[in-house]
């Protein structure tokens, strides 16, 4: 792989966070004529392979598997990837239907997942690509708001019938109504936080909900008293424009990601094959383990932080496993 991991982060990221936070309905589609001039210097260098891949699920995800799309477009001119971005949820939905290869996820399986999956005879395996830190973001215009613990967020995001202040959360803050702003209920990043700040309470009614996250970055970066959140590499992209809230004492950023410091809104990101496509598709073979070999460098480039590489030679290794 070339080293583009800085060369290619601004694009990458300009074409990829275009793709919605955690669901939508955009797909992209890596071509040889799309990214050839890119990446053609790879391209000698790989056995041909022809097909088609099919994946969707999570846009959390989506700037690691859009950047590695476009580049194995470059290395792999006639297998077209097409990955949609429909939400973890709705990914699995398409997952379950035989309608993809792969699942994008920014959470682990849901039982009831995994068990739709058995009921249709779909066997998979989970591949891990990277680590998130869940991000909670305000507005720049916003000079109160520095740190919130975790019970703070709870008591901000759960909805108990009151109207929401920033004076409820500290006295010497505005009394000023809070505006939220949140992925929608098809996010993998809303089960996320639902799990490990709501604890299955229910979400604040006044939120404003979209499965876009330009959507909620354009309505935070707009009003000093929002607050929304949404994967790191996000922020990462808008930083200029948003300002980070540590929670607990703790920013997010590679090393406290990484070490599992910033709790708990670190979380891992996930891409889910079926063995069958796996096994049976030579084209999604070669393509999961392009992904493979290249996630970690692609999640550093446009703003995650990248495994430990024990992990994707384990990642690697049941891939490998499928083909024997």
């Amino acid at each position: 792989m070339r080293n583009w991991k800085f060369a290619m982060a601004s694009t990458i990221l300009g074409s990829a966070l275009i793709l919605g936070a955690c669901g939508g309905t955009e797909e992209s589609t890596g071509t040889g004529s799309d990214t050839q001039s890119t990446s053609s210097d790879t391209a000698g260098d790989e056995a041909v392979v022809e097909g088609t891949v099919s994946g969707d699920g999570s846009s959390t995800v989506a700037p690691i598997m859009e950047g590695i799309v476009e580049e194995y477009a470059g290395a792999q001119p006639d297998v077209q990837v097409t990955v949609g971005t429909s939400g973890t949820g709705g990914g699995f939905e398409k997952f379950i239907q035989g309608e993809t290869d792969f699942s994008n996820a920014s959470r682990p399986i849901k039982d009831e997942e995994a068990a739709s999956l058995e009921e249709a005879g779909i066997e998979y395996t989970e591949f891990q690509l990277a680590y998130d830190g869940l991000s909670v973001v305000v507005s720049q215009e916003n000079d109160w708001v520095e740190d919130l613990t975790v019970e703070d967020l709870k008591k901000l995001w759960v909805e108990d019938g009151s109207t929401k202040k920033w004076s409820d959360i500290n006295p010497e803050w505005p009394d000023e109504e809070v505006v939220f702003y949140a992925p929608g209920t098809d996010s993998g990043t809303y089960d996320y936080f639902n799990e490990v700040i709501l604890e299955d309470e229910d979400l604040v009614s006044s939120a404003t909900l979209s499965e876009d996250d330009n959507t909620l970055v354009q309505g935070i970066q707009a009003d000093p008293n929002a607050i929304g959140f949404f994967g790191y590499a996000y922020y990462v992209a808008n930083q200029d424009t948003l300002k980070v809230v540590t929670i607990n004492g703790v920013e997010p950023n590679n090393e406290t990601i990484e070490s599992g410091e910033y709790s708990p809104l670190s979380r891992p990101l996930f891409t889910y094959g079926s063995n069958a496509a796996l096994s049976e598709n030579e084209a999604a073979y070669d393509f999961m383990k392009y992904a493979i070999e290249n996630a970690g460098a692609m999640a550093e480039a446009v703003g995650y932080v990248a495994l430990p590489q024990e992990e994707y030679d384990k990642d690697m290794a049941e891939l490998e496993a499928l083909k024997q």
